[in-house]
């Protein structure tokens, strides 16, 4: 049982894409709406990237920089804070918390597909020069 648990948490790791897909078909289900089952779906995976983008750093540098994904992440909140004062002269946090999260599923998303994408390049170049 361990082993199964392990195995579909690496899946889903390795490719967050799939627990997005499934949030999506979930959500979609229960809800009949299509832009709230993206909204549910991009909110729960958000975190998927974000350990993505972790290991794949760790895959491709050997580096552990977690510390730099957290100041990453503590900067979204301070920038989404910031234009959600200037837009509304208040703030509401539910608002914020909620546009910091989908701050942080776009910005892993495109450092998902950037980090894979360089991988990917790297690998190749390794087999064909050895």
């Amino acid at each position: 049982m361990p082993n199964v648990v392990s195995s579909v948490a690496a899946i889903f790791i390795t490719l967050p894409f799939i627990g997005y897909i499934l949030f999506f078909i979930g959500a979609k289900q229960i809800t009949r709406n299509h832009r709230r089952s993206v909204q549910f779906a991009m909110d729960m995976s958000a975190l998927l990237f974000v350990i993505s983008v972790h290991y794949l750093i760790i895959a491709i540098w050997d580096k552990h920089i977690l510390w730099v994904i957290l100041l990453i992440m503590i900067g979204n909140a301070f920038v989404v804070a910031m234009v959600h004062y200037k837009l509304k002269e208040e703030i509401i946090f539910r608002k914020v918390v909620k546009g910091f999260w989908r701050v942080n599923f776009a910005f892993f998303f495109v450092m998902y597909i950037l980090l894979f994408s360089i991988g990917l390049i790297t690998s190749i170049t390794e087999i064909f020069t050895t």
